[in-house]
């Protein structure tokens, strides 16, 4: 079912894809995927909105669809194994980024779900197992035996989570492993003189909302000039007050209530040190984890404010005056190590040239429209992603097929 692994030659003409021959197990997947979705979308409604469910699919199905072309395109050679630690969120298109497109250059990869949705991960694989019958192999062990037994001799890590942790499981590996950290950014929105702000406004409710705020796309800090402020929470407001709370699996509702452990009491501690800056709701039920969207007006930022991860629909909002003061906030301190993407409306070319100098930029539209699972994503800030070479720290956007390629000596491998 599989073909040989073949080491990359200098000639593209000889050179093939290592385990070219699993790209049926691919496909099979992925016609699955698109044809059955109804019990792989029950699932992970348990953890997610229909509709981040549904974008996830998509997603998922698009980056299989890519995949065969990806390897062809990066050519990272036969590697031996791949460990992972999989995310908390975002299940599928994960097991497809980090364990199914490896799969056509790694002889084996093994992974480990994240505690908080174990459960979910465990049925997920069992499901999609029984379509692509791949060398792929889920382990629940503590995450310590987890380093020791498969993380350690591996070829290839890959840690989706906090920068304080990839630090500490970094650490442990031995020289000549290639480490990939993916974490997440302050991903700022910016609304500059000359923007549409009824799109703006509506774009940010769209990216902030996804999952009821639960994705790492989600923007942390909005930026609005203070000429556009008042229209713009006006508008904001008004599209917020339109949403519909509800249970998961409801294709019509927009947010539902908090899933993760301790997203919700992060984001109540700072609405109540917050509080004189809330202009609208700020309503948290923690019986039932219901937390309602919510718009915080505060001061301007500096290149000392704390811009904190949220992982619920909060809109931290703040006004700025000077297009060159923000682009050099944005680009300073704490914003520079967490550069993972920013987005940017209306008209201020020396803010997003800075900004492209450290991360990846979208104008007029939001991050989701560049995500792309066939390409690498992110920005130059160490906390948000970097590869690891076993001696240089590479901060720069991250796929793992390229990764290899660029960063792992076939002597490694």
């Amino acid at each position: 079912m599989t073909s040989a692994p073949v080491q990359p030659a200098g000639d593209t003409l000889t050179w093939s894809v290592p385990y070219g021959g699993r790209a049926d197990a691919l496909r099979r997947v992925r016609d699955f995927l698109a044809r059955e979705p109804g019990g792989v979308l029950d699932l992970l409604c348990e953890i997610s909105t229909h509709r981040a469910a549904g974008y996830e699919l998509e997603a998922a199905v698009a980056t299989l669809d890519g995949a065969l072309a990806e390897v062809e395109r990066y050519r990272p050679g036969h590697v031996r194994s791949v460990a992972v630690f999989m995310p908390s969120n975002v299940l599928l298109y994960s097991y497809v980024l980090y364990l199914l497109v490896p799969s056509l250059y790694s002889g084996s990869v093994v992974f480990r779900p994240s505690s908080q949705v174990r459960d979910q991960v465990v049925r997920l694989h069992r499901m999609l197992a029984e379509h692509h019958r791949l060398p792929v192999e889920l382990v629940t062990a503590s995450q310590r035996a987890f380093v020791r037994d498969h993380a350690g001799p591996a070829s290839v890590v890959v840690f989706t989570g906090a920068y304080r942790n990839a630090e500490r499981i970094r650490e442990q590996l031995s020289t000549g492993r290639l480490f990939l950290h993916l974490g997440a950014g302050v991903n700022p929105f910016v609304v500059a003189p000359g923007a549409d702000v009824e799109r703006a406004a509506a774009d940010a409710v769209e990216v902030r909302m996804l999952n009821a705020g639960q994705d790492c796309l989600g923007p942390d800090l909005f930026c609005v000039h203070e000429e556009l402020l008042p229209g713009f929470l006006d508008e904001l407001i008004t599209r917020l007050k339109g949403l519909r709370y509800g249970p998961y699996d409801d294709p019509a509702t927009d947010y539902g209530p908090i899933f993760y452990e301790g997203a919700l009491e992060e984001a109540a501690l700072f609405l109540a040190r917050n509080r004189k800056d809330i202009v609208h709701g700020g309503v948290v039920d923690f019986r039932s984890r219901r937390f309602d969207p919510v718009v915080v007006h505060g001061e301007a930022v500096t290149p000392r404010t704390h811009v904190p991860e949220f992982f619920a629909p909060v809109f931290n909002v703040a006004g700025y005056r000077e297009e060159s003061a923000l682009a050099a906030t944005l680009t300073t301190g704490s914003f520079t190590e967490r550069a993972l993407g920013a987005s940017v409306y209306g008209t201020a070319p020396a803010l997003v040239e800075a900004l492209r100098r450290r991360t990846t930029v979208t104008v007029d539209t939001t991050l989701l429209s560049v995500d792309d699972g066939n390409a690498p994503f992110g920005g130059y800030g160490r906390q948000a992603n970097y590869i690891s070479d076993g001696e240089n720290v590479h901060a720069e956007p991250v796929l793992i097929s390229k990764a290899v390629a660029d960063h792992l000596p076939a002597d490694a491998r």
